[in-house]
């Protein structure tokens, strides 16, 4: 039977991840997307401690402070629109209060900076290769927070600098932790505000920029999203309703592809399992005080407990907190 589609064959790496591993998720909002499903599925995770960000320089920037644990100060922010933002970070970290800003950013720059030390993994997610700089100080800034673009200079990124910087991090990286393996992705997501031309030249400098790295470097590989995004899943179907993100039947399978290619068939059966656990604490009964449901809640508990002797470096107790609290019990 012949094929109708140009599935991407993905080898199965010999490095395996699994839930005595520490994982940063990092980079554009695709970097947020599998960062969620690595957390639910109770992997030690932190997904982008800046928020999201796209361009390699802006991504690296943010390495740069988490490294240095440098604390953020009033010269740091600016003021627009009667907010306070930084130029580094998303505008989920901005608020009318500057002090209330600054000790966001500076404790989630903490929190990055203790736990980059015992990370195993980190998942880069390149977003696009064009910048903003701001003119007033020629920083490349990770969100504009709707000032006027007329204060911006925006261009393509050259590939040479991409490279020579991320040479001199990723050296950083490593002393940091000798066996740390980083994880690079090219986000699926077009950003077609350039139009699909100097899209795909964004894209295309990104995907040249990330090989040129794994060359280099043993502890990097390249797992390519954007090539079973727009190859593989070639088809509107797979996309939400702006035609441009992909939906969750894409990120699942992408998701599954990960799961395919990183994890072994322990981890796999336990993914399992917490799977089961995630659809139990998602039902909703139409009596939570029947003896059916409280028999299935006790199920649930025993399971929980079953998993935590087996797994005890998974963490699971807000699942048995929540079934916990609403298993009443029967004689």
């Amino acid at each position: 039977m012949p094929n109708f589609r140009t599935e991407i064959q993905l080898k199965r790496n010999d490095f395996k991840i699994n839930h005595n591993h520490q994982l940063i998720t990092i980079g554009s909002c695709f970097a947020d997307n599998i960062g969620k499903y690595f957390f639910d599925y109770k992997f030690k995770t932190l997904i982008n401690p800046f928020g999201v960000l796209y361009n390699p320089i802006s991504i690296l920037k943010s390495f740069e402070l988490i490294i240095e644990n440098k604390e953020l100060i009033e010269s740091d922010l600016v003021f627009h629109n009667e907010q306070w933002h930084s130029f580094d970070h998303h505008g989920s970290f901005s608020s009318t209060n500057k002090e209330e800003c600054l000790q966001t950013i500076n404790q989630s720059l903490n929190e990055a900076h203790l736990f980059l030390k015992n990370t195993d993994i980190i998942f880069i997610t390149f977003g696009s290769a064009y910048v903003y700089e701001y003119k007033t100080n020629e920083q490349i800034v990770s969100n504009c927070h709707k000032i006027p673009e007329k204060n911006f200079r925006q261009y393509l990124l050259d590939l040479q600098i991409i490279i020579k910087s991320w040479t001199i991090l990723i050296e950083q990286l490593k002393e940091i932790n000798p066996n740390l393996k980083i994880i690079f992705t090219v986000s699926p997501i077009r950003y077609l505000k350039y139009g699909s031309e100097l899209n795909q030249l964004s894209k295309s400098l990104l995907i040249i920029a990330v090989h040129q790295l794994i060359a280099r470097f043993d502890n990097t590989e390249y797992f390519p999203a954007y090539e079973i995004m727009n190859d593989d899943l070639r088809d509107y179907r797979f996309y939400s309703e702006d035609m441009i993100h992909p939906n969750k039947i894409a990120i699942d399978y992408i998701w599954n592809k990960i799961s395919e290619t990183y994890f072994d068939n322990q981890t796999s059966k336990i993914l399992g399992e917490i799977k089961k656990l995630n659809q139990a604490k998602n039902h909703r009964p139409i009596n939570v005080n029947s003896q059916a449901h409280q028999a299935f809640l006790k199920n649930q508990i025993e399971q929980l407990e079953s998993i935590k002797k087996i797994y005890p470096n998974i963490d699971l107790s807000d699942e048995l907190s929540y079934f916990s609290k609403i298993f009443i019990g029967y004689s």
